[in-house]
């Protein structure tokens, strides 16, 4: 750390991601835990520009209302012109951690009233995400990281260590609360934090964390610009409701998934895995006349395929039979 100490750094940060990414907003919104992240985010932006912090109460743990209190009151307490406390009901859909996330990104959406939205996520926490990609093993995009900019979506401490953080709160003399799920060794992210980490940074030397990052980002960079490539791709090979084999066997293989992946989403596709997208990939490169592959989808009584006939890939649906 420089001699500015905590709270310089985090301010310098924010100031030039501002300047960098989101500079004609006059004003923005922080999405506040009350953890420290995100509580010394808050106080920095608050100096930068007019910020409106916005407390997601998922109301999963007993004191959860008196948190999103508290943290408000610290946020007002910090300079914000304003502070809410959203609260939401978190479903079951993909485990509780995905859940409560999707709660959370639809409710912070809905207040944000068209400002930018301020994200705590360090750069720690971007290691962690390399870390869950690498174990899920679908490819480039899983490992890829979060994004800085991702629109209203802003991650201006993806370049801080976690430890910036927390002194920052000590400088300030703020008290952040630490989330019990944190330490929860039930959750794969509270184990890599604590277990994972520690050892690869004892076992190569130290400097993981930032190494990760820096992957996160040439992969990144990497994907977007096989994405670019892809859309276009895309709209070229576009029949009707399906795509030309043609013209999909011809484009190299990274690109050609690419372009599969993103027809089977805009045709109601979730949750794709990388062998869903190899196993239509078979279609174009492998044709013998089989029949089609099941994807991931939200469909409850139906089933989602990508086939092939006359020519191009289509998707059809199937009732599911139960019994």
């Amino acid at each position: 750390m420089d001699r500015q100490g905590a709270v310089g750094t985090l301010r310098a940060a924010v100031s030039a991601y501002g300047r960098g990414h989101i500079a004609a907003d006059n004003r923005w919104c922080v999405a506040l835990s009350g953890g420290p992240d995100s509580l010394a985010l808050t106080a920095v932006a608050a100096d930068v520009k007019p910020t409106t912090a916005l407390i997601v109460d998922h109301r999963l743990q007993q004191d959860s209302a008196r948190v999103a209190a508290t943290a408000k009151e610290q946020a007002m307490a910090l300079g914000c012109v304003d502070a809410q406390i959203l609260c939401v009901d978190v479903g079951t859909t993909g485990g509780p951690e995905a859940a409560a996330r999707t709660a959370r990104y639809r409710a912070l959406d809905a207040a944000r009233a068209g400002a930018p939205v301020l994200l705590g996520h360090t750069l720690d926490d971007q290691a962690e995400t390399v870390l869950l990609g690498l174990g899920r093993g679908s490819g480039a995009r899983s490992i890829a990281g979060m994004r800085p900019y991702d629109p209203p979506w802003c991650r201006p401490l993806l370049g801080v260590r976690r430890a910036v953080t927390h002194q920052a709160c000590d400088e300030l003399g703020i008290q952040p609360w630490h989330d019990p799920h944190n330490s929860d060794r039930r959750y794969t992210r509270t184990r890599l934090r604590a277990e994972v980490l520690p050892l690869l940074e004892d076992v190569l030397g130290g400097g993981v964390a930032e190494a990760l990052a820096r992957t996160a980002t040439a992969l990144r960079e990497d994907t977007e610009t096989l994405d670019e490539l892809a859309q276009c791709a895309l709209a070229a090979a576009a029949s009707g409701d399906g795509l030309d084999t043609a013209q999909l066997t011809v484009l190299p293989e990274a690109v050609r998934r690419r372009v599969i992946r993103g027809w089977l989403l805009a045709g109601g596709a979730s949750d794709l895995t990388d062998k869903q997208i190899r196993g239509v990939d078979t279609l174009v490169t492998d044709w013998r006349g089989q029949g089609g592959v099941a994807v991931g989808s939200p469909l409850r009584s139906e089933r989602l395929f990508a086939g092939r006939r006359n020519g191009k890939l289509t998707m059809y649906r199937e009732p599911v039979h139960r019994g």
